[in-house]
């Protein structure tokens, strides 16, 4: 059973009748919505009901958690339905801002943030590896979160996903939220669809450059993959990187980029029936005979919708190598 819960902040609470529920969730750089559509003048609606901008929204399945968030869209018309939209607290930190971190982690800059906003943490995860600075002007606070565990990532072959956890920001090792049911012929799986492309974020040729003011020289390194480059034509990625970092730290990064980089892109689409522990950031074991599948796949996007009794979901996935970490289908 779905229950909606609107609270309005001023001590009064309803579960007011709604329906065309949709929970959409993303690995990457976006807050979790929320869109239903509210049933408003029923025989048993209070007069004192309401609903605004800033109102708490909790949505539960089955009691379990599902969404916790805040209304930012209310379109109202004439007949009985109204639309609503609600983010999770993940929305506060579009705004932009400007930071300079000194010798911290991806999980001590998450925190810094959220404390500097007041919003509520929960669990995070130790990204462990030290930042010796970096600069943020004017940067969306989110991407400062999003890069800094991009460039973890690529400093360590370990990738995360920052979301909210119904109601407190959370960070997870990807490699350790292995959903434990699978999704295919026998199980679930109403429609699928597999891509497989270099035309994104793939790249056989890695350039790194540091530069040195003192000496005002260059140092390059490079790393390539001949016989892709032979397959694909000289795809190449180019990146400055500190000048405090030294010769081993660089040579590690550029392994780790060309690991993470030179592979094709295997997307995957798939209907299926609802379940509600899955979510972006999450991975799910997918098996299909047609197509040779019977691996984890990891969930990029994540849309359930509730009507009336039927729940589907609608998932975005990728191939990732659980057991290298930093596979040759690591994440972006």
């Amino acid at each position: 059973m779905l229950t909606l819960e609107i609270d309005n902040r001023d001590g009064m609470m309803w579960e007011p009748p709604f329906a065309e529920v949709t929970v959409k969730t993303s690995r990457v750089g976006k807050a979790s919505r929320l869109d239903f559509t509210l049933l408003k003048g029923g025989i048993y609606e209070s007069d004192a009901f309401k609903y605004a901008p800033g109102n708490v929204v909790r949505l539960r399945y089955n009691e379990q958690p599902l969404f916790y968030g805040y209304i930012f869209v209310v379109d109202d018309g004439r007949d009985n339905g109204v639309k609503i939209t609600a983010y999770d607290q993940v929305r506060y930190l579009m705004g932009n801002e400007t930071y300079v971190f000194k010798n911290m982690t991806a999980t001590e800059i998450i925190q810094k943030i959220a404390d500097d906003l007041e919003l509520k943490t929960g669990k995070l995860a130790d990204t462990a590896h030290k930042f010796p600075q970096r600069l943020e002007d004017g940067t969306k606070l989110l991407d400062m979160i999003c890069d800094a565990l991009a460039d973890t990532t690529v400093a360590t072959g370990r990738s995360y996903v920052f979301y909210d956890d119904f109601g407190e920001l959370a960070l997870r090792d990807i490699a350790d939220w292995k959903l434990d049911f699978s999704i295919g012929d026998e199980s679930l799986a109403l429609d699928y669809s597999m891509q497989r492309s270099i035309d994104s974020d793939t790249y056989n040729r890695i350039k790194l450059v540091q530069d040195n003011k003192t000496t005002k020289s260059r140092s390059l390194y490079v790393a390539q993959d001949l016989g892709n480059i032979a397959r694909w034509g000289r795809l190449q990625f180019y990146q400055k990187v500190n000048e405090k970092l030294n010769e081993a730290q660089i040579k590690q990064m550029l392994n780790n980029l060309i690991e993470l980089k030179n592979r094709e892109t295997r997307t995957f689409s798939i209907d299926a029936i609802g379940e509600i522990r899955v979510r972006a950031g999450s991975s799910v074991s997918i098996n299909i005979g047609e197509l040779g599948l019977n691996s984890y796949f990891l969930v990029d996007e994540c849309t359930h919708k509730f009507s009336g009794a039927d729940h589907t979901m609608s998932l975005e996935l990728r191939i990732y190598d659980y057991e290298k970490n930093s596979g040759t289908e690591q994440p972006n």
